[in-house]
């Protein structure tokens, strides 16, 4: 009964009921790319780099186009700007990925860090604080550090 209600109430205040699968393929493309933003605008000596990292980044985990990569980058970084907390990010990560998932993206920001061979506090304080946000354990946080900067070295 009360999803019926909820149906007709969404109908007459113009609420979706349920986004589509692609609006949540590129809410989660959107949460990763600004997750990876905020690493590259977390050292505040911008380096070509790390934004060449997010790039590549999200064009291995998303298959994007250059358009749609280009389009992608530029609405996280918009969105980077004005967001006031991660949790909105996380929690649609949260619901949709799984943990192995969840740690390939910290293992991702850690890769964003140490793009420029030098890692800055807020990156190291930035990642620690998504991966407790993603419930990333500590353990899988470091590992996913070291093979980060393993992959770095070479």
């Amino acid at each position: 009964m009360f999803s019926t209600f909820k149906e007709i109430l969404d109908t007459f205040t113009g609420s979706p009921s349920r986004p589509s699968a692609a609006e949540e393929a590129r809410a989660l493309q959107l949460a990763t790319a600004v997750l990876l933003v905020e690493v590259m605008r977390a050292d505040p000596t911008l380096a070509a780099a790390e934004r060449n990292a997010v790039i590549v980044t999200l064009r291995d985990k998303f298959a994007l186009g250059d358009d749609e990569l280009a389009r992608l980058v530029a609405q996280a970084e918009q969105t980077a700007k004005t967001a006031y907390d991660y949790f909105h990010f996380t929690s649609s990560l949260n619901e949709h990925l799984t943990h192995p998932q969840k740690v390939l993206i910290i293992e991702n920001m850690w890769q964003v860090a140490y793009a420029d061979a030098h890692l800055d506090a807020n990156e190291n304080h930035l990642i620690s604080k998504i991966a407790g946000l993603l419930y990333v354990t500590q353990g899988e946080y470091i590992g996913a550090k070291m093979r980060a900067k393993e992959a770095a070295a070479h």
